[in-house]
């Protein structure tokens, strides 16, 4: 199928229609929030704010704010609070026997869930917003600022949680009315929107500054192409666990005995989630340690602030690892599905149903999930050795990375979702006509 008889396709399609415009309003509501400053602070005196976070993780949070960081937006926390909020509830899960029977009370737990995750995402801005504010008041002149000090550090905090709830009431009706994760997708927007400034400025460096000419360029774009598709491997690789079904099935005037299919166990169970989780992670400590002016804590920033260092890449690639086995223990839960296919009267051939195949599925996970932790954390850390071999900083951040492995990773789920309206719609096609669509064939005179 071409690209533009899918288009088409798509397009005929009217609840995929009606959800992609939906998808796509909410986004740009989004993006539009990163350009509205935070009232009382002169735009034109960012210039300080931007040098700040030009490179190391304050860059790499402004990419994923889309700009906002570096704006002083009303958005500038984006949507990280929520990511934080939302691993401290996941992780109380193990812990708390309420939010365990929450978490097994179907749709009404849930949503109780939600909503403690919401009210906690409040409380974790009620502490980025002052550490943000302190940063703005220690790196912008006096007037940068147009009202008084109270009166600013009241409507500003104000703002920032009422910018980081708006984010996540968008996340939300984008995730319910629309197409794809609506948190990731909010992240994914902001970081395409800073890679064709990433591209302009390594164009400007090798050809317009003779750094290597347009066959550095090349060598960079065949490179690039390489660890994009190694990051589309890492993401769709499954591990295909042969299934055997013992219930009799009619296929047509035949009956066919024990129907052979297959679990499609993947490599990364967790997809981006343990990205996202390690960085955001990460934030908290820096916010709580900019409010200190001590010069532990100030080393400490530092060396958590340099994504081009060896202390930021171990500390990151080793909460990569752990949150992928934790991510895909919840996710991923073997006892359920062997309770499954032992009611659905299917098993695994030579392994018995029960405990046993829940054994056997999770020593299964266990010896893929290892290699694609590791492969995971390896493509995260790529743009510090991108960047050691002269890519600046705005592209390498692009090879390989949180920036790029969120972007394929959203993107696929969102491939992977139209895919499926696209096969409803033909099933329902089918079940109405009674048979599948021919083409025409035009008849000889």
């Amino acid at each position: 199928m071409s690209f533009v008889t899918a288009i088409k396709q798509i397009w005929k399609i009217a609840e995929l229609r009606r959800r992609i415009r939906v998808t796509l309003g909410f986004l740009l509501v989004y993006r539009l929030g990163a350009f509205i400053p935070i009232p009382g602070i002169d735009p034109d005196q960012l210039a300080a704010l931007d040098r700040q976070t030009s490179g190391g993780l304050l860059g790499l949070l402004n990419a994923f704010t889309g700009g906002a960081f570096a704006q002083a937006s009303i958005i500038a926390l984006g949507i990280m609070p929520y990511i934080s909020a939302s691993i401290v509830v996941q992780l109380m899960g193990i812990a708390v026997p309420y939010i365990q029977k929450l978490q097994k009370e179907g749709e009404s737990g849930r949503n109780q869930i939600n909503q403690m995750t919401r009210w906690l995402t409040i409380a974790i801005c009620l502490v980025q917003a002052p550490a943000y504010i302190t940063n703005l008041k220690m790196r912008l002149p006096d007037t940068a600022f147009l009202l008084s000090n109270t009166v600013f550090w009241t409507i500003a905090i104000i703002v920032l949680v009422a910018g980081t709830v708006f984010a996540m009431w968008v996340g939300e009706k984008i995730t319910d009315l629309g197409i794809g994760n609506g948190i990731s997708l909010l992240i994914t927007v902001g970081i395409v929107s800073r890679l064709p400034a990433a591209i302009i400025q390594e164009y400007a460096a090798r050809v317009q500054q003779a750094g290597g000419g347009y066959l550095m360029l090349l060598i960079e774009a065949a490179l690039w192409i390489v660890v994009i598709g190694l990051a589309v491997l890492l993401t769709t690789a499954v591990r295909k666990v042969p299934l055997q079904y013992a219930r009799r099935s009619v296929a047509g005037r035949r009956q066919v005995v024990g129907a052979r299919q297959y679990i499609p166990l993947k490599l990364n169970a967790a997809g981006v989630m343990p990205i996202i989780f390690a960085q955001a992670i990460m934030f908290l400590p820096i916010s709580l340690l900019q409010l200190s002016r001590s010069n532990l804590a100030k080393g400490v920033l530092t060396q958590l602030t340099n994504m081009w260092g060896f202390t930021y890449n171990l500390v990151f690639a080793v909460l990569i690892v752990l949150f992928t086995y934790f991510y895909t223990a919840i996710t991923v839960p073997t006892n359920n599905m062997a309770e499954d296919l032992k009611k659905n009267n299917s098993f695994i051939p030579g392994v018995r149903p029960g405990s046993e195949t829940a054994e056997y599925l999770d020593d299964i996970m266990s010896k893929i999930t290892l290699p694609g932790a590791v492969f995971l954390a390896l493509i995260a850390i790529f743009p510090a050795f991108a960047y050691f071999f002269g890519i600046k900083q705005a592209f390498a951040l692009f090879f390989g990375g949180t920036s790029l492995l969120i972007v394929v990773g959203v993107t696929i789920d969102v491939i992977q979702q139209i895919d499926s309206y696209l096969l409803n719609q033909h099933y329902d096609w089918l079940m109405k006509s009674g048979r599948s669509p021919k083409p025409k064939t035009k008849v000889a005179p």
